[in-house]
């Protein structure tokens, strides 16, 4: 994530600023301009080229930014929403703003790493869109099916998400992760065709193998003895489409930190400087996430990132990343 500054006095601003701390402006994200600009009091903005964009209609009820063509439409991000919860769902409507604030972050990122993004509108047998679902009365299963990825809101509740953390003895549990993993599960099913098939067989493993039977494995008995050598986390050695979708989290993870670090001028990392994704993770990934652990460590919490990148694994995070358009000149 860049840093962002207001247009009209300099400050700086946080992706989710609404308006300037400083001067007052009110503000609107432009995913055209993949920037933080100043609205009127309609709540309009005028681009370079004359063209008028407005506020998103979810602004009230998704604490929403961001800016659409026509006033009282939504915005492109919150039209990916297929489902959301019953206004008469308190619980669920209190989770719906944090949501659908994670959801924005994981649009900017696969735009800047140049990903498609097929709506349901274009495509509606295989279209992306979210349901983003109230387990507060009845159970929802984070997950994804031809295109449609489902999160569970309960996943916004530090308390809750971090009582699962623990149960399933996972490093690492955030809504923005599972954004990003069933994302993942999504793009496997559209970019890796012909040829990408065999090769992700290679180093994934053949994904036509049961899934239910690899489940029940997996809850049974656990991750198999040395994983951590093969695999970036326990939950990845399940199945092959598991694997795939967690090294796609974990190139997000990555790519992420590392645009933030740079924007922030805590690394001068010029990314076309190497040769592929593999060297960008251990030339300057590896390193810039031990100073991050140790940060961490300095404040009394955990590290900020648990894993171990074994060789098997940079082959992974290769050709994941290779899949972007980004990452693939490298």
């Amino acid at each position: 994530m860049r840093a962002f500054e207001c247009r009209r006095c300099g400050n700086p601003l946080y992706f989710e600023n609404t308006a300037c701390v400083s001067c007052g402006a009110e503000l609107g994200f432009s995913r055209e301009e993949r920037a933080i600009v100043p609205v009127d009091e309609q709540g309009r903005y005028v681009d370079a080229e004359g063209l008028v964009w407005w506020r998103c209609a979810n602004r009230e009820l998704a604490a929403c930014t961001w800016l659409t063509r026509f006033e009282g439409t939504l915005c492109f991000n919150c039209v990916l929403t297929r489902t959301r919860p019953n206004d008469h769902d308190p619980e669920g409507m209190r989770a719906f703003p944090g949501a659908e604030s994670a959801k924005r972050r994981l649009i900017v990122e696969l735009d800047a790493l140049e990903l498609p993004i097929v709506t349901r509108a274009e495509d509606p047998e295989n279209g992306l869109a979210f349901d983003l679902l109230s387990s507060a009365n009845e159970p929802v299963t984070t997950g994804h099916q031809n295109g449609i990825v489902t999160i569970d809101l309960a996943e916004g509740d530090s308390v809750h998400r971090e009582r699962l953390r623990r149960d399933l003895d996972e490093p690492y549990r955030t809504l923005l992760g599972h954004f990003r993993h069933e994302t993942g599960h999504y793009y496997e099913s559209q970019l890796v065709q012909g040829d990408l098939i065999e090769a992700a067989r290679d180093l994934f493993g053949d994904e036509r193998a049961d899934y239910q039977e690899a489940l029940d494995r997996h809850y049974a008995d656990g991750p198999p003895a040395g994983w951590t050598d093969r695999y970036i986390s326990a939950y990845a050695t399940m199945h092959p489409f598991e694997d795939f979708a967690e090294t796609f989290a974990h190139v997000l993870h990555i790519a992420d930190t590392i645009d933030t670090a740079q924007s922030f001028g805590l690394t001068s990392v010029d990314v076309g400087a190497f040769r592929s994704f593999r060297d960008l993770v251990t030339g300057v990934w590896i390193p810039l996430s031990v100073a991050l652990n140790q940060i961490n460590r300095s404040m009394g919490k955990d590290p900020l990132y648990p894993f171990v990148i074994a060789g098997p694994v940079l082959d992974k995070l290769e050709f994941v990343a290779a899949l972007s358009p980004r990452f693939r000149a490298l």
